[in-house]
């Protein structure tokens, strides 16, 4: 399940304007020498997509760079800078966002895969935890289910799609759609005791100390859910 270069989206940790991704580079010290030129180049003739803002490519940018530029890159060394590139954090953010994949010219191509989306999150949160004392798990079970709404996959088919063989991985997104389902039982039965209320929304905020806008917030959602469900 994991992309290859040609398929994952490509951007540094934190780059100067010739894309210096000193961060990747500090832990791979022998590939600076070959890397660190191509990632040059790769920011000039596409600042576009190798700049300020990273962007998602494209599967097959690998052979169109190869194809458009024989006389700048070299096989090995562009697959080996892309690898570095696509593995930098600012890069795994573009991909997590659900930015979609982007060709040679900047243009949005194709939507990114629910898969690769949730590998992207996966790796940043452990990064992240690996350096933080604080539990990052709440933060990202909730994206996780962030990241399943937005897929429009069910969750037979979303599940299906993102879980690998990684116990621990699996684990956090159980407790994601436990959490999940839990909200949602809360806001079902917070639905009947408003609709069995005779009560205005106002008043029924009012009476249980509720916020009116997250109120309608939750009636809104839960309604929507209710009727996605029954629709065939």
């Amino acid at each position: 399940m994991t992309p290859t270069p040609s398929e994952t989206p490509v951007q540094p940790d934190e780059p100067t304007q010739a894309n210096d991704q000193s961060g990747e580079l500090s832990r791979q010290p022998g590939r600076s020498r070959s890397v660190q030129p191509v990632l040059e180049k790769l920011f000039e003739l596409y600042p576009h997509l190798f700049g300020a803002e990273f962007l998602p490519l494209k599967r097959g940018i690998f052979q169109e760079l190869l194809a458009n530029h024989p006389d700048d890159f070299e096989r090995d060394a562009l697959k080996a800078a892309l690898s570095v590139h696509t593995r930098s954090a600012r890069y795994l953010q573009s991909v997590a966002a659900g930015n979609k994949r982007h060709d040679l010219q900047g243009v949005a191509v194709e939507n990114m895969a629910p898969e690769h989306v949730y590998l992207a999150m996966l790796e940043l949160f452990r990064r992240r935890q690996s350096r933080s004392k604080e539990d990052l798990r709440p933060k990202f079970r909730a994206q996780l289910i962030a990241a399943f709404e937005a897929s429009g996959l069910t969750r037979q088919e979303y599940l299906s799609s993102v879980q690998t063989n990684n116990a621990e991985a699996n684990a956090l997104l159980e407790e994601a759609f436990a959490e999940r389902d839990q909200k949602l039982a809360r806001q079902e039965a917070l639905l009947r005791a408003f609709e069995s209320s005779g009560k205005t929304v106002e008043e029924f905020a009012d009476m249980y100390g509720l916020n009116k806008r997250d109120l309608l917030t939750a009636l809104d959602r839960n309604r929507r859910l209710q009727t996605s469900a029954v629709t065939p």
